[in-house]
Parts: C-alpha cells; sequence; structure tokens
C-alpha cells in the first residue's frame, strides 16, 4: 500500500512540475514582448513585437530607458502580432535595457529585454561613423630639432653608402 501511494504520488508531482515548466511556454506567446535582435549595437535598428493586444491591436512602446523614447507598434499580417521599430541611440551604454508596450485598449502592458553590447551580434552590420584618422603620415613630427635631425642621419648614410660603392667599384681596398 505504501509502495503504491508513494508510486502515485511521485508520478503526480512529476507530472505537475512538467505543466508548470510547459505552461509558460504556451502563456507566454501572447503575454510577452519580443525583442529582435535581442542583441544590438549602440545605433541598431531594433524591431519589438507581441500577440497581447489582440489580432487588431495597437500598442505604444516605450525605449526611453535605453534612450530611444516612445515608438508604436501597428496590427500586421503575422500571426495577429503588432509589430513596431526604433533605433538603438548612438550613444547608447552596454547594458540591459527593459522595453515596454502598453496596448491601446485594455489595460494590458508588455516587456522584453535589450542587451546593448559594444559590438554588433554576429550578422548585423554596423554603419560606420566619425572621421577616419590619418594624421599626415607620422614621418614628420612636431618637433623641427628631431625632424632635422632624422633627415641629416639619412644623408650621412647615403653618403657614407654611395662612398664605399664608389670604391669597390673602383678596386680599392675597403
Amino acid at each position: 500500500m505504501r509502495r503504491t501511494a508513494r508510486l502515485v504520488t511521485g508520478t503526480l508531482l512529476a507530472v505537475a512540475t512538467a505543466g508548470l515548466a510547459v505552461a509558460p511556454a504556451y502563456g507566454g506567446a501572447t503575454g510577452s514582448l519580443d525583442v529582435y535582435p535581442s542583441t544590438a549595437a549602440a545605433g541598431g535598428q531594433v524591431t519589438v513585437n507581441t500577440a497581447a493586444c489582440g489580432e487588431k491591436g495597437t500598442a505604444i512602446g516605450d525605449a526611453s530607458s535605453v534612450g530611444a523614447g516612445t515608438f508604436t507598434l501597428a496590427p500586421s499580417t503575422h500571426e495577429g502580432e503588432a509589430i513596431g521599430q526604433f533605433q538603438v541611440p548612438p550613444s547608447a551604454q552596454p547594458g540591459t535595457y527593459e522595453i515596454v508596450a502598453k496596448c491601446a485598449e485594455g489595460n494590458r502592458q508588455v516587456t522584453g529585454d535589450l542587451v546593448v553590447a559594444l559590438m554588433p551580434a554576429a550578422g548585423q552590420q554596423v554603419q560606420p561613423h566619425g572621421s577616419v584618422k590619418t594624421g599626415v603620415g607620422g614621418a614628420l613630427g612636431s618637433d623641427p630639432v628631431q625632424t632635422a635631425a632624422g633627415v641629416a642621419a639619412l644623408a650621412v648614410a647615403a653618403a657614407g653608402g654611395t662612398w664605399l660603392l664608389h670604391r669597390r667599384a673602383r678596386g680599392d681596398a675597403i
């Protein structure tokens, strides 16, 4: 009797645990904010979507935590989800930021996380910004005395090399 009770109790606990583990996977599809890509570099474009607002629902997104302000999520043909986009500001610092969307009808609010990274995720393009730091070649330093000394050293080396080659061509012993 005890053995049967333990077996039944263990089975019920295993089924309940499995049910709890699977429940968020099905319930999360209508109550979450999907952020794509979930990791973006500063200056990158981010798309968010949710099915929480219903088939033709709209929402107002808030990405002010990362400095992007508000944006609109509009209904789309993709599985009845509302979709919107925003750009991560070029000045955004690396870290994890919460993105919020509030449905226009009802009082439903969903959240998702955006990770801002120093480098873009694999496959993402980064638009260059700023100027190329080429300088003036580096040969002419800011100190004219050092420049003159370098030119004099090159001149002495060239004269000495020419003199040695000239002696060798004449057959003189070195």
